[in-house]
């Protein structure tokens, strides 16, 4: 459970949703971090989708089971995270605007040429597509962190309830 304590020197629970603070843009405490936060959830709405495919592919290219087995619960897990994503931007009453995260985009290059250079069923290839999901695992569960606190930071409590939710089911899957 996380708390904070907010400017009227009350302790706040994210969970039991305790207080939920309006999310009229013009109520925004701090209108720069509240466009940081955004567009952080921008990042990560488009890193989900852009997981989604990759783990499709990663799937389709590997011969092993149980390692499809795997991408597909992860596919599938990135996929309701893209739509608890979707609720949190139409709670805060905002669109998604494209912006890439290099970090999952260097993830995906490096794993493209990996495939392009090995035989589908080689150990070298399943290994590859551990080591990414692996990877991206640990970005996403940073980034929901961040965001959560970033949430809370800008009083909007409902927002960062659903994203340590998001959390919570990243931290199942590491």
């Amino acid at each position: 459970m996380i708390t904070k304590r907010t400017n009227d020197n009350k302790l706040h629970q994210i969970g039991n949703m305790m207080k939920s603070f309006p999310t009229k843009k013009s109520e925004i405490k701090n209108p720069y971090l509240y466009n940081f936060f955004i567009a952080s959830l921008n990042i990560i709405y488009f890193a989900e989708n852009d997981i989604v495919d990759f783990l499709e592919n990663m799937g389709k290219a590997t011969a092993a089971e149980e390692l499809k087995d795997v991408l597909e619960c992860h596919q599938l897990k990135a996929k309701k995270q893209v739509s608890h994503l979707k609720r949190i931007f139409k709670l805060l009453d905002e669109k998604p605007e494209k912006i890439e995260s290099e970090f999952i985009q260097n993830i995906l290059e490096e794993n493209d040429k990996i495939m392009d250079s090995t035989e589908k069923g080689t150990v070298k290839r399943d290994a590859s597509f551990i080591i990414a999901t692996q990877k991206v695992q640990q970005y996403k569960m940073i980034t929901y962190k961040g965001l959560t606190e970033l949430a809370l930071t800008v009083g909007q409590d409902r927002v960062a309830n659903l994203l340590e939710k998001i959390l919570d089911v990243e931290k199942v899957y590491k």
